[in-house]
């Protein structure tokens, strides 16, 4: 069995609240649960314009794993265009 996990940096510049924010962040949530991932706001849920997002993933095959978090921060840059400041993927 192999985890995978998939930490995105996100810079919001147009949110003036955390209810702004929430709602951008359901909304790529939502998207991206077509991809069967859990995921998670795990840092600077106090601030307006940034967020952290743990995304898991859990596959039998390596290279599956591989491809669908790729395919996730692919997904993502889509989503929010240009607001991916920096993601980080680790097998575990």
């Amino acid at each position: 069995m192999h985890i995978g996990l998939l930490t995105l940096e996100i810079f919001i510049p147009n949110a003036h609240s955390l209810k702004e924010k929430r709602f951008l962040l359901r909304s790529l949530k939502d998207r991206l649960r077509k991809f069967n991932i859990s995921v998670a706001e795990c840092g600077h849920q106090d601030l307006w314009q940034r967020s952290t997002l743990g995304i898991v993933s859990i596959s039998s095959d390596h290279l599956i794993l591989e491809q669908t978090l790729n395919a996730v921060v692919e997904e993502t840059e889509k989503i929010i265009a240009g607001s991916l400041s920096n993601y980080q993927i680790e097998y575990l």
